[in-house]
């Protein structure tokens, strides 16, 4: 493997990743995806939520299925390629809106009552995890929840799974406690929730 990357991998990394690769993580055909979907769906701690938020929903495999237990979602990517192949696909379920973006920089309007980061945290450095951080903790609405789904195994981003995981609990520790921590082979999921009563 290559050296890890030392600061946030610009938008140009998915673009291009996009471009030679319409489904670089082969989201709608691997068992490792298709399971890791049914345990975050399984792990949410209410049945519907009002207004949820997705970052990094790439082209929107997990989104359809997240769409179905949200009043309104708001689904994010830093690739227009992959937002138009989500937009697609989520096409008949119009309380999807999706938006064009690189968090921290970019991050919608209003509050949210779930917040899925899956597989995005390891590509940032350790300020940007900070900012992004923060701003779940001024979106989430009173008892919202986080939702951290990320692959443990070896990369070369900026921060490892676990690296990446166990930092953003740091920085969201002011005002996020985890409710729900578990461990596969290959992945962790923890759920957090604002304010104290998760702890």
């Amino acid at each position: 493997m290559t050296g890890r990357h030392v600061h946030t991998l610009p938008a140009r990394y998915f673009v291009e990743l996009y471009a030679s690769n319409p489904d670089p993580w082969r989201f709608t055909s691997s068992d490792y995806e298709r399971e890791k979907y049914a345990a975050t769906l399984q792990a949410l701690p209410r049945a519907r939520y009002a207004r949820a938020l997705e970052v990094g929903c790439s082209i929107g495999v997990f989104t359809r299925e997240l769409g179905q237990r949200c009043s309104g979602l708001v689904a994010l990517d830093v690739a227009p390629s992959a937002i138009e192949a989500a937009r697609e696909r989520c096409a008949d379920l119009p309380r999807i809106d999706f938006l064009v973006g690189a968090v921290p920089e970019v991050w919608p309007e209003g509050r949210f009552d779930l917040i899925v980061l899956s597989e995005v945290l390891y590509f940032l450095d350790r300020d940007d995890l900070a900012r992004l951080a923060a701003k779940v903790g001024r979106s989430l609405t009173s008892g919202g929840e986080c939702v951290l789904v990320h692959w443990t195994g070896e990369t070369d981003y900026p921060l490892s799974g676990d690296e990446a995981v166990e930092r953003f609990i740091e920085e969201a520790s002011p005002f996020c406690r985890p409710l729900a921590q578990w461990r596969t082979e290959q992945y962790r999921l923890d759920v957090l929730r604002l304010g104290h009563e998760a702890g």
